[in-house]
């Protein structure tokens, strides 16, 4: 699927030609006389090299029409902050660095979310394992309180746990793990207790 994307956007962009160092260096000037048009151009003529570094980054956990999406967004604000840079060095370098940092920020924020997910999913579960076996010790379902003892937390704690692993099966956040979340037993527990603390 990513090479039929891949392929597909390249086919869209064959008649729009790469600019050339020349071309490139008379779009600056222009740019810098405040022709619109020219930074349309200057865009377009990189969208290939935009397309090959989202292309590298292509594995690493982000759709490539996301990469694709911010490596554009990138070249976009390169052609826009390239006059005012402080340092000057060929737009090509500026604008490579930039998409650059855009994708990898891409890469680095779905690893956090991950990341995030994992940890929101294995305190979910230990909540509900500790949540059973108080239950089942007491006969009844445990109090927030109780949990919040049992798992040495306080009960904001808790309550954070639970508010997060409801919102983010509420919010069905694409970024998380909730495959693990739905398969925890006992959440329909915690989420009652939930909403009658709110």
């Amino acid at each position: 699927m990513h090479d039929d994307f891949y392929k597909m956007y390249l086919e869209e962009m064959g008649d729009i030609s790469p600019c050339t160092k020349e071309e490139t260096e008379l779009l600056l000037h222009d740019i810098k006389e405040g022709k619109d048009e020219a930074k349309k151009r200057l865009v377009e003529g990189n969208l290939k090299t935009a397309l090959s570094y989202a292309k590298e980054y292509d594995g690493k956990g982000v759709l490539l029409t996301d990469l694709v999406q911010e490596a554009n967004m990138a070249l976009m604000m390169a052609v826009d902050q390239y006059e005012g840079a402080p340092v000057k060095e060929e737009f090509d370098h500026f604008a490579a660095t930039m998409m650059k940092e855009y994708l990898q920020a891409a890469v680095d924020e779905e690893i956090s979310a991950e990341q995030t997910g994992e940890e929101l999913a294995a305190r979910v579960n230990v909540l509900q394992t500790v949540s059973q076996a108080l239950s089942k010790d007491l006969g009844r379902e445990a109090t927030i309180e109780e949990l919040a003892d049992k798992m040495k937390m306080t009960v904001d704690e808790i309550h954070g746990i639970m508010k997060m692993a409801i919102e983010a099966m509420s919010l069905n956040a694409e970024n998380m793990d909730l495959d693990a979340l739905s398969e925890a037993e006992g959440f329909d527990f915690i989420e009652q207790e939930d909403e009658d603390y709110e």
